[in-house]
């Protein structure tokens, strides 16, 4: 138990310990001078009538739209302990990066490295397309070989009663340093926080065993949710591509822990979206136009992302219990929880794409000139066997020259950028509603009474959409 505690203490030690005031790398305030409201109702009337529509369809229909398609035999390989191992690597040399390269978050390698690639890219990646956490994991391989080399197994076990506690506590441990830290893109800061946590995060998969990563691990966690919602997915040994969210319909219901851990998941991104908005920011009685820092509000958001994943947990389980009493069932609302709790992975995940969306747009930039730049210095380099030292004026002027924030303001792009986003966000909503009506026909059986499980719950997640798409077009202070 000292593992969570241990790593949980340290994130808030570094939390609390900075007067500092930078945010993101790049900054994602903006007001939508479109017709939103329209986008708006669109977009809950949208899913409204999924919820009309799941009501008629047979069961069959939603076996064919969610069946996968099978393709090439995947044998099992040990490649991806090697691909964790130089990951493990490139890890460590970004965490010295943090440390000795540039102070701007927006040309250093680790910074971009953590919030654009990882945090969006790969998380992206990992719920839309394939499995990548396996191959690019920071622990599993080095784990393996320290195992292996030495030959000593883990002294303890992870206790059962525990569950996935561990992982939530660190993934709220991570989530609190994303929302309510003062600096985490300032480099050396960012490199204390991301190389004392993958230490801490070795040293109790050294402890505890692989385990660790399953029901310790906060992102690794929160990796293997999404994964259930990519297209491609190894099953049977073989290779299946499917609609998103196919693999959900496929896989028991989740333990206790790993529901409570998916509410977690949607409550965390949900706000991060509250707490840089107008509306946050005057419930807490700061004015938004003369934004102090994040310095100082600090305890606010960390109380506010507290009571948000208290607040979902207890909508969610009324929703549930609701549709319980409406259905008549004697089913446990423990058990029903844990139905369909995974049915929430695509509104997470859609809201992720939404919330992120300017935010590659514009980092992604910077992370394309870093590559570049990479590559100029390796070709120029290679006669010597080292990468020369860069000028830093040329460095910044390569950095610079092709970053564009132009499509901000044009009428045209603006209106694209919004229809992405609100369209992951109803997506999101959508296949979460067919999800459930499935889930909730297999478990009740008859179309009416799934239906009369679903209707608290389809009414949640109308109200949801509505809620996500006011986010987006909300206009942020921070």
């Amino acid at each position: 138990m000292f593992a969570p505690r241990l790593i949980g203490a340290a994130i808030l030690a570094l939390i609390l310990g900075t007067g500092a005031a930078l945010a993101h790398a790049s900054e994602q305030g903006l007001v939508l001078l479109l017709p939103t409201d329209v986008y708006i109702a669109s977009g809950a009337a949208a899913v409204a009538l999924t919820v009309l529509l799941m009501a008629v369809l047979p069961e069959r229909v939603l076996e064919v739209i969610f069946s996968p398609l099978r393709l090439m035999r995947l044998p099992m390989s040990a490649a991806p302990l090697v691909t964790s191992t130089f990951a493990a690597l490139g890890f460590l040399a970004l965490v010295a990066s943090g440390f000795a390269g540039p102070r701007d978050p927006v040309e250093n390698p680790l910074v971009l490295a953590i919030w654009t690639v990882f945090w969006i890219c790969v998380v992206v990646t990992q719920g839309l397309l394939f499995d990548i956490w396996r191959w690019i994991n920071p622990w599993r391989g080095p784990l393996a070989l320290i195992r292996q080399l030495t030959g000593v197994r883990s002294p303890m076990h992870l206790p059962a009663r525990l569950g996935h506690a561990p992982a939530i506590v660190t993934f709220l441990g991570f989530a609190g340093f994303l929302m309510a830290d003062p600096a985490p893109a300032d480099p050396a800061r960012l490199a204390l926080v991301a190389g004392t946590y993958w230490l801490l995060t070795l040293i109790a998969g050294l402890v505890f065993g692989p385990r660790w990563l399953i029901r310790g691990e906060g992102l690794s966690g929160l990796l293997r949710c999404y994964r259930q919602m990519s297209l491609l997915a190894r099953r049977g040994g073989r290779l299946q591509l499917g609609l998103f969210g196919w693999q959900i319909l496929k896989t028991r219901a989740p333990k206790g822990g790993l529901a409570i851990f998916m509410l977690v998941i949607l409550a965390c991104g949900s706000f991060d979206g509250v707490n840089e908005t107008f509306w946050w920011l005057g419930v807490l009685g700061i004015n938004p136009l003369e934004f102090p820092g994040r310095s100082a509000v600090v305890w606010q958001n960390v109380v506010g992302l507290l009571t948000a994943n208290a607040l979902l947990v207890a909508i969610f389980a009324g929703t549930i219990k609701a549709g319980l009493l409406l259905n008549r069932s004697d089913m446990a609302l423990g058990a029903a929880m844990r139905i369909f709790a995974p049915t929430l992975l695509p509104i997470a995940l859609g809201y992720h794409i939404a919330h992120y969306y300017t935010a590659l747009l514009v980092d992604g930039q910077y992370v394309l000139e870093l590559l570049r730049d990479w590559a100029g210095a390796l070709g120029h380099g290679l006669e010597h066997g080292l990468m020369p030292d860069h000028d830093h004026a040329h460095t910044e002027e390569l950095q610079h020259l092709h970053v564009t924030t132009g499509f901000f303001n044009a009428t045209d792009t603006m209106r694209a950028i919004w229809l992405t986003q609100a369209g992951a966000v109803v997506l999101g909503h959508v296949i979460a509603v067919m999800l459930a009506h499935g889930l909730a026909l297999r478990a009740f059986g008859s179309n009416r009474r799934a239906l009369l499980s679903q209707a608290p719950l389809a009414a949640f997640m109308v109200g949801y959409t509505f809620f996500g798409l006011w986010l987006l077009a909300s206009p942020r202070g921070v």
